[in-house]
């Protein structure tokens, strides 16, 4: 598929090993350690050498046996549980005990979707802290403002940038707050009763509810969702990819304005030294991109919720190829183009004088205006700076650590 191998080549090796086969299948033998650990903590008969064993192989994986066990078996977690126990023979009877193959599909999901929350959002915070140093620096500089694309009253560059920044400081928190309302679906059986391990504990309703807590926690979440089927609510699935397209809509508005403002030659994006634009568009660069991959990124949203709404009673399998590519895309989408929009405005380039030549072609068209042309003359734009020092920068607390990241883009 081009379309998903131009993602990979774009997107950070960080997110690319996020949603990579080997992170997967390392974090389906994690589960099963996890799931090991806590039975035979609550009395179940595995010992400490089956566990052993099954540490001292969590990351060896024979990905050509697992090929070939899924061709043979048509089922790629009991492929990958046969290749397992290959390599840890005594542990091989209590691997994936009273487990549903969404034990570790759906667990190795969620984490998916947690670690790559925790990937975009300092990228985001770098992108925030660009445009308020660029806010900061313009905002004292007048400019043409539109309605329509009609120029239409006075405003400043940096109070146009806060525009772009407040849609971006509802984004960060979007994030923050998808990412912390993700839980585990934990130990829950094949239709999410618990039934099979409620039969291994010899009904014991207390040890199967600890049973989930602990593998919870050990997978680091600090809750399981209550109620399942054999798999967690699509809904949640919709809920992380409306934040991401919600993100991918601002971007594209900003990247939109810098192609027209680009146009108009008020401002450019950095030219790479080396790089190469077109022969009609010699300045083309990076915003365009931006502008695609966003457009995709938007138009993901319609496989989640077409998957959420046809889900038959407790799960029907017409989820899973789906979920394989809509889930991965739309976190490698969301990626690239802020890693793009990071390195557009790390290198914003303003022209004054065009700027100013604007201003005076249209003054005679802008007469009644002259008041606030003198106030922002007078005495600059105090909204900008006080929505950065009450908005933005707090807000990039969390992310102090990451700030100083550059990044190098594919072009």
């Amino acid at each position: 598929m081009a379309g998903a191998g131009e993602l990979s080549s774009y997107a950070s090796e960080e997110m690319h090993y996020n949603f990579s086969d080997k992170k997967k299948f390392i974090t389906w033998r994690k589960l099963w350690i996890f799931l090991a650990k806590a039975e035979k903590a609550l009395g179940l008969p595995i010992t400490d050498a089956q566990i052993a064993e099954m540490e001292s192989h969590a990351e060896d994986i024979d990905f050509a046996m697992a090929a070939e066990e899924e061709r043979k078996l048509r089922h790629d977690v009991m492929a990958h549980v046969h290749t397992f126990a290959h390599c840890c023979p005594t542990a091989a009877p209590i691997i994936h005990l009273g487990a549903t193959s969404c034990y570790v599909g759906d667990n190795t999901d969620l984490i998916a979707l947690r670690d790559g929350f925790n990937i975009l959002l300092p990228k985001l915070a770098r992108v925030i802290d660009r445009l308020a140093n660029f806010a900061e620096e313009y905002a004292d500089l007048p400019t043409l403002g539109f309605t329509h694309f009609q120029p239409a009253q006075l405003t400043t560059v940096g109070k146009r940038a806060c525009l772009w920044l407040q849609d971006l400081v509802m984004d960060v928190r979007n994030l923050e707050r998808a990412r912390d309302d993700l839980r585990f679906r934990g130990v829950k059986g094949t239709t999410g009763t618990q039934a099979s391990f409620l039969q291994l504990f010899q009904g014991d309703h207390d040890k199967v509810e600890e049973l989930d807590k602990m593998v919870t926690e050990m997978a680091g979440f600090k809750k399981a969702y209550l109620v399942t089927g054999q798999t967690y609510s699509r809904k949640v699935d919709v809920d992380c990819l409306a934040t991401l397209t919600r993100l991918g809509a601002s971007v594209h508005k900003i990247c939109t304005d810098i192609c027209l403002l680009a146009n108009l030659k008020e401002i450019e994006e950095p030219f790479e030294k080396e790089q190469i634009g077109s022969s009609a568009m010699p300045y083309k660069m990076h915003a365009e991109r931006s502008c695609s991959l966003a457009r995709h990124l938007i138009a993901l949203m319609a496989d989640p919720l077409q998957t959420a709404s046809g889900q038959w009673l407790e799960r029907t399998l017409d989820d899973s190829a789906n979920r394989r590519i809509s889930l991965p895309e739309s976190f490698l989408t969301a990626d690239i183009i802020l890693s793009t929009l990071q390195n557009i405005t790390e290198g914003l380039v303003v022209y004054p004088k065009v700027i100013e030549r604007h201003i005076h072609h249209e003054l005679p068209f802008m007469a009644t205006e002259n008041n606030i042309m003198a106030i922002v003359k007078a005495g600059g734009n105090r909204q900008v700076k006080t929505f950065l020092a009450e908005e933005v920068r707090p807000l990039l607390e969390p992310y102090k650590a990451n700030m100083d990241v550059k990044v190098e883009l594919v072009l």
